[in-house]
């Protein structure tokens, strides 16, 4: 497929640039056993962000790349919580991480572009962002809320 970006437009985050933004702020990414979940993050009291990644549990750059990008969401958006919050507030603070990291993987702009081009399937669109399918139908969900993506049928 051909290169179609414009300058000026976001285009999806490599995962060496995942690393570095971390790396900039100052979040701290550690490898831990992570029995419950594949990673975690969480702010300290001096508001220095730790992830907390279980590289055992991680099967693929796809998965890395999503948790990734999912728990640094909640450290660029401060979008914290603690385990006694209401399940609306938990919610809301998940879904600002989520559509941080969906506009790093799969900007909108480029996402309309790949379904121009005619892919239009859930495997195809994951595997041109390297992402999992579950990310892309979370992207689809983001941006059909945010009228972005508005689909047919």
């Amino acid at each position: 497929m051909q290169n179609t970006f414009r300058q000026g437009r976001r285009q999806k985050t490599r995962t060496t640039e995942l690393y570095n933004i971390a790396s900039h702020s100052g979040t701290e990414i550690l490898c831990c056993d992570l029995p419950h979940t594949v990673s975690v993050s969480a702010v300290s009291a001096t508001g220095v962000c730790y992830i907390g990644m279980d590289p055992f549990r991680i099967e693929t750059t796809a998965q890395e790349r999503v948790h990734l990008a999912h728990e640094l969401g909640h450290c660029e958006t401060g979008s914290f919580y603690n385990v006694y919050s209401p399940l609306d507030v938990r919610e809301k603070q998940e879904r600002r991480a989520d559509c941080w990291a969906v506009s790093r993987l799969v900007p909108a702009e480029e996402f309309m572009d790949a379904l121009s081009c005619g892919m239009v399937e859930v495997w195809e669109l994951a595997e041109h962002f390297d992402v999992t399918e579950d990310f892309i139908r979370k992207a689809v969900e983001i941006y059909k809320i945010k009228n972005v993506l508005q689909l047919q049928g």
